[in-house]
C-alpha cells in the first residue's frame, strides 16, 4: 500500500507537533519575560513620578516661604525705616521742650537756643538723607527740583534763579518738596 502524498507521515506528525508545543512554551515564556520587564519599567517610571511630584510640592512650598519671608522683611524694613528717623528727631524735641521750661529766657539766649535747634534738626534730617535745596541767584533753573513762583525782570540770562522764597527738599535724590523760586524774564 502506498500512502496519499497529503497524508503526513506519523513520526513527521509528532516532530511538528513537539516543535508546536515549544514553540507555544517558548512564546508564553517570552511573553511572561516581556511582561516582567514590562511591569518593572512601570514601577520605575512610577517611582521617579512620585520623586518629581515630591520634588515640585517642595519646590513650591519653598517658593511661597522665599515669598513669605520678603514681605516680612518688606514690613520690618518699613516700620524700622520711620522708627529711625523718629528716633533721630527725639533729641530736637527734647530742645524744644527744654527751650520751653525756660521763663525768663531773653532774646539772645532765645535766638541761640533756636539755631542750635536748627542744626539738630538739619543733622537729623542729613542723617536720614534728606537734604535741603537752596539754588543761590543765578544758577539755572531746574523744573525738576525748582518750582518758579513768578518770573521777573532781570538783567540774568532768561530761566536762572533770581531768588529763592522757599527751600525744598530731596530724599535719596528723589524731590520731597520743590524750592520755591522767582525767575528771570526773557529779555
Amino acid at each position: 500500500m502506498s500512502e496519499s502524498p497529503t497524508t503526513p507521515h506519523p513520526e513527521s506528525l509528532d516532530a511538528s507537533y513537539q516543535s508546536t508545543e515549544d514553540l507555544v512554551a517558548s512564546l508564553a515564556s517570552s511573553d511572561a519575560e516581556a511582561l516582567a520587564q514590562l511591569r518593572a519599567e512601570l514601577a520605575a517610571l512610577q517611582a521617579k513620578s512620585g520623586e518629581l511630584a515630591d520634588q515640585y510640592l517642595r519646590a513650591k512650598a519653598d517658593a511661597e516661604n522665599s515669598r513669605r519671608r520678603a514681605e516680612d522683611e518688606i514690613s520690618k524694613a518699613r516700620k524700622f525705616a520711620v522708627e529711625s528717623f523718629a528716633e533721630s528727631l527725639l533729641p530736637v524735641a527734647d530742645s524744644l521742650e527744654a527751650g520751653l521750661v525756660i521763663k525768663d529766657a531773653t532774646a539772645e539766649q532765645i535766638r541761640e537756643g533756636a539755631q542750635a535747634t536748627l542744626r539738630q534738626l538739619i543733622a537729623a534730617l542729613e542723617r536720614n538723607k534728606v537734604v535741603g535745596i537752596a539754588p543761590a541767584p543765578g544758577t539755572k533753573f531746574d523744573p525738576h527740583q525748582h518750582q518758579a513762583i513768578s518770573v521777573v525782570p532781570s538783567e540774568q540770562d532768561a530761566n536762572t534763579v533770581v531768588g529763592l522764597l522757599q527751600k525744598g527738599y530731596s530724599i535719596a535724590e528723589r524731590v520731597l518738596r520743590p524750592a520755591l523760586v522767582t525767575v528771570s524774564a526773557p529779555k
